[in-house]
């Protein structure tokens, strides 16, 4: 008889906490990315694959022990080791005499393979190689993507790698941005079947007006990558894959309730008119006559009574009277 899998609950609050940060939400965390190294594994490919990494830092994850993994032929590995770290995105290095001087940038849903490319790498140098100052670590960088390949919206392949490109370089999703905060761009040109990549750091200097003049200074890596092979998913898979919640991002507005300067909330409430005459009052005890009230109501009303029958009889005494006269 086959032995049932129980379900093991979490034990401690570390426990609790890493399961309920993988649950489905409405927004999706900051992409985390796997870093790992084949066997074979070239100078050019580490020192790449480190730049890359501190592009994305602190959301990165390095393996540095070599894998015998063949992405396009078997990528099971990179699927656990992103359920493992709950990570969505990973980059394997490797280098051969048919592919020299290989990176492969691939991404998951549902920890299983969405996309992958495989670039080669001809032409490098790293951020080292730049004796100039550098950008902050994890300053969200700016994207820009130019030539024909990207700008052409037919191109299947080139729009998923602009896809591709922005998941990974992303970083945080913030809502306000600083414009002294903005230090860091990222240039991607494509001409034919190579995408140049630049990294420039931004120099405000002063202009005379309100706005600042805008100069740019390379700071590394320049990368120069060739396209080799392309695992794409299905158009089904991938609409999928980018399905939102419908206004996750709007706020959610609440009516007739405001805010004032000091941050309190400040309500409106609309009442219908109301008949208080024909309005039936609940009859409770504690507004209820006690026995002293009904005693002295009682005395009030005998003495109004006996009072009317006095004034009834002096009035028809002295009205006879007044007849006769």
């Amino acid at each position: 008889m086959a032995v049932l899998k129980t379900i093991k609950k979490p034990r401690t609050k570390a426990g609790k906490r890493a399961l309920k940060a993988r649950e489905s939400k409405q927004i999706e965390n900051t992409k985390v990315t796997i870093f790992v190294k084949g066997v074979k594994c070239s100078k050019i490919v580490q020192d790449c694959m480190k730049d890359l990494n501190n592009l994305n830092k602190p959301h990165t994850i390095t393996y540095n022990q070599k894998n015998d993994i063949k992405p396009f032929e078997d990528h099971g590995k990179f699927e656990r080791y992103g359920k493992k770290n709950d990570a969505s995105m990973f980059t394997f290095g490797s280098h051969s005499k048919k592919r020299p001087n290989n990176i492969v940038i691939g991404r998951l849903y549902d920890f299983h393979l969405l996309d992958m490319i495989e670039f080669g790498i001809e032409n490098f140098e790293s951020i080292n190689s730049f004796k100039n100052s550098k950008v902050t670590s994890g300053a969200k960088p700016c994207l820009l993507f130019s030539g024909e390949e990207f700008a052409d919206t037919t191109n299947a392949e080139m729009q998923r790698i602009k896809s591709l490109f922005i998941d990974f370089f992303r970083g945080d999703e913030v809502t306000n941005v600083r414009l002294a905060g903005i230090e860091h761009v990222l240039q991607f040109t494509s001409h034919g079947n190579k995408i140049y990549m630049r990294s420039y750091k931004i120099f405000l200097k002063k202009s005379g007006l309100r706005t600042p003049r805008i100069e740019l200074e390379e700071i590394g890596p320049h990368l120069d990558f060739s396209v080799r092979r392309t695992h794409m998913a299905s158009e089904d898979l991938f609409r999928t894959a980018c399905k939102q919640v419908k206004n996750a991002r709007k706020k959610k507005v609440v009516k007739n309730i405001t805010q004032d300067v000091f941050g309190s909330k400040i309500g409106r409430l609309h009442v219908q008119p109301q008949e208080i005459r024909t309005i039936q009052n609940r009859k409770v005890k504690a507004l209820r006559e006690t026995k002293e009230e009904k005693e002295e109501k009682k005395a009030d009303a005998k003495a109004q009574e006996v009072e009317s029958k006095r004034q009834s009889n002096v009035a028809a005494i002295f009205g006879n009277a007044m007849d006769e006269s």
